[in-house]
């Protein structure tokens, strides 16, 4: 099947909107490289191919490690993330997967240990936007492998 609506012809009003939310979290105090980490483990579990192909090309293109991409679902058991970033991503997966109605203690605990409230708030941001961006990209039906990283410096 190929793609449903064409979201940026004709979801410009609700998209920019959406895009609102991406130029906020571009001047957040949280790396913007823990950010495109974020974008991209999220996008891992939604299981969304564009906005895969997108980060994981915008991760290279500001020097990500490739060996730290092709383990990150695996990132529990690989040595290859500081504890903020750990704590990132359990935070990141917790909110992304709300099965229980909440984001379980523990999890908040050893974030709020490295982040600051304002930047939990932010990473909590990009997290709920990141998700709200694959889910629209699975609904249209939107292909990945096209992205080309524009303007990202090493």
């Amino acid at each position: 099947m190929g793609q449903r609506i064409n979201l940026h012809e004709k979801g410009q009003g609700a998209m920019r909107a959406v895009y609102g939310l991406g130029i906020y979290l571009s001047k957040s105090p949280v790396e913007q490289s823990l950010l495109e980490l974020i974008y991209f483990r999220v996008s891992q579990i939604n299981g969304c191919a564009y906005c895969l192909d997108m980060h994981s090309k915008d991760l290279r293109a500001r020097g990500e490690n490739e060996q730290r991409l092709y383990v990150l679902s695996a990132w529990r058991e690989a040595p290859l993330y500081t504890e903020r970033e750990c704590a990132a991503l359990a935070w990141a997966e917790a909110v992304t997967k709300i099965t229980d109605s909440y984001v379980p203690d523990e999890v908040y605990d050893e974030a709020i240990k490295q982040f600051t409230e304002q930047e939990l708030i932010d990473l909590t941001l990009a997290v709920t936007t990141i998700n709200s961006y694959n889910r629209l990209n699975i609904a249209f039906n939107i292909k990945g492998g096209s992205y080309q990283p524009a303007g990202h410096t090493k």
